[in-house]
């Protein structure tokens, strides 16, 4: 059996937010669902390099979409999270909520 994926705290948000979006995972709207649902802002630098990592990882797959005439004739790459990926965030979010079972944060209800 191989090792499982250790992801980072970064990777794991990329990954939700292209399961959350589904068939339109592109760059463009995975930026604008992690902002929306975490209030960070991303730089376009940082999230292909984070998407380009989880590829070669064998976490995301990505196509290319057709060309269109708003984006000057250039295509949208989309991405779509793999059984791997899928299994590999899993993993993390069943760590994070054994973590917190049974924990009172100070301040913080229902965490």
């Amino acid at each position: 059996m191989s090792s499982p994926h250790v992801l980072g705290e970064f990777e794991q948000i990329v990954l939700l937010a292209i399961l959350r979006l589904d068939e339109n995972a592109y760059g463009v709207t995975i930026r604008a669902e992690i902002r929306e649902c975490t209030g960070r802002e991303v730089a376009p630098g940082a999230l292909y390099t984070t998407l380009d990592r989880l590829e070669e990882k064998g976490l995301v797959t990505s196509r290319m979409g057709d060309p269109t005439p708003e984006r000057g004739g250039r295509a949208k790459r989309f991405f779509a999270v793999s059984a791997t990926g899928v299994q590999a965030v899993a993993q993390a979010q069943q760590g994070f909520r054994r973590l917190l079972m049974g924990l009172q944060l100070p301040g913080v209800a229902n965490a």
